[in-house]
């Protein structure tokens, strides 16, 4: 039996080889795993022996030869006349993973060094292995090191064994070359080529779809979730949509937010001295939809808040950390979920692109992002000005989260009322007034976002009724002149952003 080995990342490599040295394999190594091997005291045969053909042009072609694929790739039964005949050896495990592309281009825009890192050799036996899976075992992670010396060693070497083996070494090698063709098109392309690829690793299954009769999974960029922790429950497929938005708001409004979601959207923000304080105010926007939403808490869940939450049924809490004594605050709740990342803050991956599906396809595009100083730098178009911005900064960011047409109004650090995903700016503003109306909620000195140009005046005397003070938007509405107008009559200070932030 023969194994060649030729790895990228060398974690485990060489207890791997005495692993398959104790089983009786001879090991054929390439380049820097050959050297690797070689100090450590494993008996390996460099692959030019195997190939009869030296290593060339600065190390672009080594196992890229018949000796090498005709014995990985031939049949072990049609096959095995014709091998013999032409001096092939049966090579029974490829053990491959490919040159560190993502680390280089994360590393350098060296164009020159980035070509190098293309893996070629790699990805051809790789896959030279994986057909002919019937009778090659194919590995490509070295978290598999283990399984695989106990599947040869304890006779679970089965057809099924090997094939999952070969879904996972196409999956390896269709990753690495999507990353490769989404590189180019990004650096030549300005990132829309002809194809796009999206690709994700799979975290979790998810307890169900959006509804029951549905299946559904967690997949992630890079490593995105990889300290994603279950303290409590199963996830949903919607579960883990609204703590996407939960936590982008509360990351938006900085360490100490909390932020409360219902089907998407906030029903409730604040950032104020405390988590317990600012987990109070957001609960006041509208106590009655946080009734089973999903909250996020960007710091550390104590015992303290997890008392307070536990007053009332909320579905999941996301947080940074979640202490255990919090966890044992939700014991008795059988429904509730707790998830924590692992860092005493809230953190997300700030992806560069976005996209949708539509029937037979996809839309993508650049990700939107709200940059610190769009208010900072907003035009003030009225007479009258801000003397404080943190509340039109706090409603500008959750405006930009929120499903349009929306406005919301925040006032000392917490969102007082919100209307959003209407088909109507206006019925927005009302909405959101009626809303605050009936839970007593004084609107009186708010700051109001909306995250596109008020079309008409309506909603700016709507909010003058209800004493906003300052308001924020893009501007751009051939009514601008009567949205000012409007503006100056009520003494708002109006400022004009210029950046639009539809959320469809």
């Amino acid at each position: 039996m023969r194994a060649l080995l030729s790895v990228s990342d060398k974690n485990g490599i060489v207890e791997f080889a005495k692993s398959l040295e104790e089983l009786g394999f001879e090991i054929i190594s390439t380049g820097g795993t050959f050297k690797v091997l070689s100090e450590n005291r494993v008996k390996v045969i460099d692959v030019t022996e195997v190939t009869k053909f030296p290593e060339c042009f600065e190390g672009r072609v080594k196992t890229l030869n018949p000796y090498i694929h005709g014995g990985i790739l031939h049949k072990r039964d049609e096959h095995k006349e014709e091998a013999e005949k032409l001096g092939v050896e049966a090579i029974d495990l490829v053990c491959v993973n490919l040159y560190p592309f993502k680390e280089t281009i994360e590393r350098t825009d060296d164009f020159g060094e980035i070509i190098e890192n293309i893996d070629i050799g790699g990805p051809t036996m790789v896959r030279s292995a994986a057909k002919n899976f019937n009778d090659v075992i194919i590995v490509t992670n070295s978290n598999d090191y283990d399984e695989v010396i106990d599947a040869l060693k304890n006779n679970k070497n089965t057809l099924e064994f090997r094939r999952n083996l070969m879904i996972k070494a196409f999956e390896h090698t269709a990753n690495y070359d999507a990353m490769i063709a989404n590189y180019m098109n990004k650096r030549f392309n300005d990132n829309f080529g002809e194809y796009k690829f999206i690709a994700g690793k799979k975290v979790m299954n998810t307890r169900y779809g959006e509804n029951p009769h549905q299946k559904g999974a967690l997949y992630q960029f890079d490593n995105h979730f990889d300290n994603l922790k279950t303290l409590k429950g199963e996830a949903s497929f919607n579960n883990l949509t609204d703590m996407n938005g939960a936590v982008r708001v509360a990351v938006a409004l900085g360490k100490g937010a909390v932020s409360i979601i219902k089907h998407a959207n906030p029903c409730g923000a604040a950032l104020k001295d405390t988590l317990l304080e600012s987990y109070k105010e957001a609960l006041k926007c509208d106590p009655i939809s946080a009734y089973g939403g999903v909250v996020a808490i960007n710091g550390v869940l104590d015992k303290e808040l997890a008392e307070e939450i536990n007053k009332i049924f909320v579905e999941v809490i996301i947080a940074g950390r979640i202490t255990d004594e919090a966890v044992k605050v939700f014991e008795k709740k059988k429904r509730i979920k707790l998830f924590e990342l692992g860092s005493d803050a809230l953190y997300i991956s700030g992806d560069d692109s976005d996209f949708k599906h539509i029937e037979g396809g996809f839309v993508y595009q650049d990700a939107d992002r709200v940059n610190s100083d769009e208010v900072k730098n907003a035009k003030c178009v009225t007479k009258a000005k801000a003397d404080d911005f943190k509340d039109l900064e706090m409603a500008w960011k959750i405006a930009a989260l929120t499903k349009s047409n929306c406005v919301v109004y925040v006032k000392n650090g917490a969102m007082v009322a919100i209307g959003m995903g209407m088909t109507s700016r206006v019925d927005a503003a009302e909405c959101a007034l009626k809303k605050a109306k009936e839970l007593n909620l004084d609107v009186t000195g708010a700051a109001l976002a909306s995250e596109a140009f008020f079309p008409f005046r309506d909603s700016v005397d709507a909010a003058a009724k209800a004493g906003v003070k300052y308001i924020v938007q893009p501007g751009g509405s051939i009514r601008d002149d009567e949205v000012i107008e409007a503006a100056d009559e009520h003494s708002i200070a109006m400022y004009f952003t210029g950046i639009r932030h539809f959320y469809h």
